[in-house]
């Protein structure tokens, strides 16, 4: 699986965010280390697992190219 990142330097520091996956960003002193940071956080979210609350649906959402 992959996914989009815009990463960039500011000052001493790379930041970055996954496009696909809103809510997965980090901040590291290297533009290697700031993608290894994203694929951790990737990882962690695809992990965690959703459960509605009451009056909550969760549902999909087919988009096509």
């Amino acid at each position: 699986m992959e996914f989009r990142a815009v990463i960039k330097k500011s000052g001493d520091w790379w930041i970055g965010w996954l496009v696909d996956l809103p809510g997965v960003n980090a901040q590291e002193r290297t533009g290697e280390k700031l993608i290894e940071s994203l694929r951790i956080g990737a990882e962690d979210m695809l992990a965690t697992p959703f459960k509605p609350e009451e009056k909550e649906e969760l549902v999909n959402v087919k988009v096509e190219d």
